[in-house]
């Protein structure tokens, strides 16, 4: 499955490694057929700039500016590599406050959005706080429900994260939904039933997602922050697949030598999960169907050569 819809660069994002076009590059290298450049959007309050964006004085004035450069390039980059591979150019979401929701829109809305092949949704903050930034973050989001029982903050903040994620599909129906269950980054043997309205939030966002066609990601970013699997865990996918939900495959590379990282763990895991079925995302003309459309993987997927390459790279 030579196809990923998540990557960043550090060239369009400060915590990245590396330039856009030596991450293409790697994609090629690799042989990767369509690769999704999805910088992340921008954001809209100062207090919501990650530490090193302070200490290089970054606003959010120019986060914006860095988006619209990223869109230049990506543009660039896809009319010079197109012999070689098929650059997907989207935006990775934030929905921190109401302001993120309204941003993204007004982004995509206006001229700058027709450069914009596609969404991925992606949820990185409850309580205005991150929880996937480091192990004292997340404990600062959990602390932050005020409750004295560290379960019921547990609860708290996947029910949070879970409305969130809701929200965001709602309003921008993003075509891939990222890293499903990052709530549980820290955790991850962490049973979302075994807390109170949390596997019900579950079950209501894979059925919105199915409902209106979201691809549901398969980002193998996870095993690098120590997760024997990729996102999302083993309950979610089996509820994602026993409902019908599409899947795609992501890296979430962020650098060039990050791309492609730990795909080779990816077959066995779903194969373990009796995944039957790949899909991924591909660029169409018609502004009756919007930038992309979903094809699925014809034939098996677990043969395609692809497997071969990316596990002697």
């Amino acid at each position: 499955m030579p196809y990923s819809h998540h990557s960043h660069s550090g060239q369009f994002c400060a915590h990245a490694k590396g330039t856009l076009e030596e991450v293409v590059l790697k994609a090629i290298e690799k042989g990767f057929r369509t690769y999704g450049l999805s910088e992340h959007c921008p954001r809209y309050r100062e207090q919501d700039l990650y530490p090193e964006e302070v200490d290089t004085h970054t606003s959010c004035a120019a986060l914006t500016d860095t988006y619209e450069r990223f869109l230049t390039e990506a543009h660039r980059l896809r009319e010079l590599y197109a012999s070689s591979i098929d650059l997907l150019i989207g935006i990775e979401t934030e929905y921190i406050t109401e302001l993120d929701l309204q941003g993204t829109s007004q982004l995509l809305a206006g001229p700058r959005g027709r450069q914009i092949d596609y969404i991925v949704g992606s949820v990185h903050h409850v309580n205005e706080i991150p929880i996937d930034f480091d192990e004292s973050t997340y404990e600062r989001a959990l602390s932050s429900f005020g409750g004295t029982d560290a379960r019921e903050n547990v609860t708290a903040l996947l029910c949070a994260y879970f409305d969130n994620q809701y929200e965001l599909m709602s309003r921008l129906k993003p075509q891939v939904i990222g890293h499903f269950d990052l709530c549980r980054l820290y955790k991850p043997d962490l049973k979302l039933e075994d807390h109170e309205g949390v596997w019900e939030r579950v079950k209501r966002n894979v059925q919105f997602g199915v409902q209106y066609g979201a691809l549901f990601e398969l980002n193998a970013a996870a095993f690098r922050k120590g997760w024997e699997t990729s996102y999302p865990g083993p309950d979610v996918l089996k509820l994602i697949i026993e409902s019908g939900g599409k899947l795609c495959l992501s890296d979430d590379s962020h650098g060039p030598q990050a791309v492609g990282l730990n795909y080779h763990r990816l077959p066995a895991y779903l194969q373990s999960m009796g995944v039957k079925e790949l899909w991924y995302l591909k660029r169409v003309d018609s502004s009756d169907t919007g930038h992309v459309e979903a094809c699925r993987y014809e034939g098996d997927w677990a043969s395609d050569p692809f497997w071969t390459k990316i596990q002697s790279s």
